[in-house]
Protein backbone atom coordinates (compact mmCIF):
# COMPACT_ATOMS: atom_id res chain seq x y z
CA UNK A 1 0.00 0.00 0.00
CA UNK A 2 0.68 3.53 -0.74
CA UNK A 3 1.44 6.01 2.14
CA UNK A 4 -0.55 8.31 -0.56
CA UNK A 5 -4.07 8.07 0.19
CA UNK A 6 -3.74 3.96 1.01
CA UNK A 7 -3.64 3.50 -2.94
CA UNK A 8 -1.63 0.60 -4.67
CA UNK A 9 1.06 1.88 -6.55
CA UNK A 10 1.53 -1.35 -8.44
CA UNK A 11 -0.06 -2.49 -11.55
CA UNK A 12 -0.88 -1.06 -14.83
CA UNK A 13 -3.50 1.09 -13.64
CA UNK A 14 -1.53 3.16 -10.91
CA UNK A 15 1.30 3.74 -13.70
CA UNK A 16 -1.51 4.79 -15.87
CA UNK A 17 -2.74 7.35 -13.11
CA UNK A 18 0.55 8.74 -12.15
CA UNK A 19 1.25 8.88 -15.89
CA UNK A 20 -1.64 10.98 -16.14
CA UNK A 21 -1.66 13.43 -13.39
CA UNK A 22 2.15 14.23 -13.93
CA UNK A 23 1.09 14.77 -17.79
CA UNK A 24 -1.91 17.35 -16.41
CA UNK A 25 0.29 19.09 -13.70
CA UNK A 26 3.59 19.24 -14.79
CA UNK A 27 4.52 21.15 -17.29
CA UNK A 28 8.12 20.33 -17.21
CA UNK A 29 7.25 16.58 -17.38
CA UNK A 30 5.15 17.34 -20.09
CA UNK A 31 7.96 19.24 -22.05
CA UNK A 32 10.65 16.65 -21.75
CA UNK A 33 8.25 13.75 -22.47
CA UNK A 34 7.50 15.17 -25.92
CA UNK A 35 11.28 16.09 -26.33
CA UNK A 36 11.71 12.36 -26.00
CA UNK A 37 8.85 10.69 -27.53
CA UNK A 38 8.20 12.75 -30.80
CA UNK A 39 5.18 10.50 -31.72
CA UNK A 40 3.21 11.69 -28.68
CA UNK A 41 3.61 15.60 -29.61
CA UNK A 42 -0.51 14.50 -30.62
CA UNK A 43 -1.33 15.03 -27.22
CA UNK A 44 0.41 18.62 -26.91
CA UNK A 45 -3.14 19.88 -28.22
CA UNK A 46 -4.22 18.44 -24.51
CA UNK A 47 -1.50 19.01 -22.32
CA UNK A 48 0.83 21.74 -24.26
CA UNK A 49 4.33 21.51 -23.23
CA UNK A 50 6.37 24.25 -21.13
CA UNK A 51 7.00 27.89 -22.94
CA UNK A 52 9.44 28.60 -20.63
CA UNK A 53 11.57 25.46 -21.66
CA UNK A 54 13.65 25.16 -24.79
CA UNK A 55 15.29 22.01 -25.10
CA UNK A 56 18.18 21.34 -27.56
CA UNK A 57 20.14 18.40 -26.95
CA UNK A 58 21.82 15.50 -28.65
CA UNK A 59 21.64 13.33 -25.94
CA UNK A 60 19.69 13.32 -22.45
CA UNK A 61 20.58 10.45 -20.25
CA UNK A 62 18.24 8.78 -17.61
CA UNK A 63 16.88 10.35 -14.59
CA UNK A 64 17.35 14.20 -15.70
CA UNK A 65 14.89 16.58 -13.20
CA UNK A 66 13.80 19.56 -14.24
CA UNK A 67 13.31 21.84 -11.18
CA UNK A 68 10.73 24.53 -12.30
CA UNK A 69 12.20 25.40 -15.45
CA UNK A 70 11.09 28.79 -15.78
CA UNK A 71 12.98 30.75 -18.48
CA UNK A 72 15.53 27.64 -19.00
CA UNK A 73 17.42 27.05 -21.83
CA UNK A 74 19.07 23.69 -22.05
CA UNK A 75 21.56 23.70 -25.17
CA UNK A 76 24.23 21.21 -24.58
CA UNK A 77 26.05 18.20 -26.68
CA UNK A 78 24.93 15.88 -24.26
CA UNK A 79 23.78 15.25 -20.26
CA UNK A 80 24.48 12.36 -18.39
CA UNK A 81 22.33 10.33 -16.03
CA UNK A 82 20.14 11.60 -13.14
CA UNK A 83 21.00 15.28 -13.52
CA UNK A 84 19.40 18.40 -11.31
CA UNK A 85 18.43 21.19 -13.56
CA UNK A 86 16.98 24.06 -11.88
CA UNK A 87 15.13 27.54 -13.03
CA UNK A 88 16.62 30.15 -15.27
CA UNK A 89 19.71 28.10 -15.78
CA UNK A 90 21.10 28.67 -19.40
CA UNK A 91 23.37 25.71 -21.18
CA UNK A 92 24.71 26.45 -24.11
CA UNK A 93 27.36 27.60 -26.45
CA UNK A 94 29.47 30.19 -27.80
CA UNK A 95 30.41 32.00 -31.13
CA UNK A 96 31.63 29.14 -33.43
CA UNK A 97 31.87 26.61 -30.15
CA UNK A 98 30.44 23.60 -29.36
CA UNK A 99 27.34 22.80 -26.91
CA UNK A 100 28.32 22.12 -23.10
CA UNK A 101 29.07 18.09 -22.21
CA UNK A 102 27.16 17.67 -18.87
CA UNK A 103 28.36 14.62 -17.03
CA UNK A 104 26.80 12.14 -14.79
CA UNK A 105 24.73 13.34 -11.30
CA UNK A 106 25.20 17.09 -11.93
CA UNK A 107 23.25 19.70 -10.29
CA UNK A 108 22.99 23.03 -11.85
CA UNK A 109 21.17 25.67 -9.33
CA UNK A 110 18.57 28.53 -10.18
CA UNK A 111 20.43 31.03 -12.61
CA UNK A 112 23.56 29.31 -13.03
CA UNK A 113 25.06 30.03 -16.91
CA UNK A 114 27.13 27.08 -18.56
CA UNK A 115 28.85 28.40 -21.66
CA UNK A 116 31.15 27.30 -23.89
CA UNK A 117 32.54 24.14 -25.56
CA UNK A 118 33.36 22.80 -22.08
CA UNK A 119 33.13 19.62 -19.78
CA UNK A 120 31.31 19.28 -16.58
CA UNK A 121 32.56 16.56 -14.96
CA UNK A 122 30.68 13.67 -12.80
CA UNK A 123 29.20 14.51 -9.48
CA UNK A 124 29.18 18.23 -10.06
CA UNK A 125 27.34 20.69 -8.28
CA UNK A 126 27.33 24.29 -10.01
CA UNK A 127 26.38 26.92 -7.32
CA UNK A 128 22.85 29.78 -8.27
CA UNK A 129 23.88 32.31 -10.34
CA UNK A 130 27.33 31.35 -11.56
CA UNK A 131 28.91 31.80 -14.54
CA UNK A 132 30.83 28.60 -15.59
CA UNK A 133 33.21 29.08 -19.17
CA UNK A 134 35.83 25.93 -18.33
CA UNK A 135 36.10 22.32 -17.75
CA UNK A 136 35.10 21.30 -14.36
CA UNK A 137 36.74 18.22 -12.96
CA UNK A 138 35.05 15.83 -11.49
CA UNK A 139 33.59 15.63 -7.74
CA UNK A 140 33.73 19.24 -7.97
CA UNK A 141 31.58 22.31 -6.24
CA UNK A 142 31.56 25.70 -8.76
CA UNK A 143 30.41 29.08 -7.43
CA UNK A 144 31.09 32.71 -8.59
CA UNK A 145 31.81 35.01 -11.69
CA UNK A 146 33.51 33.30 -13.03
CA UNK A 147 32.93 30.43 -11.50
CA UNK A 148 35.68 28.45 -9.30
CA UNK A 149 35.90 25.38 -6.89
CA UNK A 150 34.95 25.63 -3.36
CA UNK A 151 35.04 21.97 -2.71
CA UNK A 152 37.35 18.77 -4.60
CA UNK A 153 36.36 15.47 -3.37
CA UNK A 154 34.56 16.12 -0.48
CA UNK A 155 36.91 18.73 0.68
CA UNK A 156 36.90 22.84 0.88
CA UNK A 157 39.61 24.26 -1.14
CA UNK A 158 39.56 28.01 -3.49
CA UNK A 159 40.92 26.86 -6.71
CA UNK A 160 40.40 29.02 -9.73
CA UNK A 161 39.34 26.64 -12.50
Amino acid sequence: MSVYEGEDVRGPMSVLKNFSRYMITKKEFRSLFYYRCSCARVFSLLAPPSQDLYIDTRRIGPGLFLQHCFSTIIVADSIGENCWINQQVTIGYSKGERAPIIGDNVNINAGAKVIGSIRIGNNVKIGANAVVVKDVPDNCTVVGVPAYIVRRDGKSVRENL
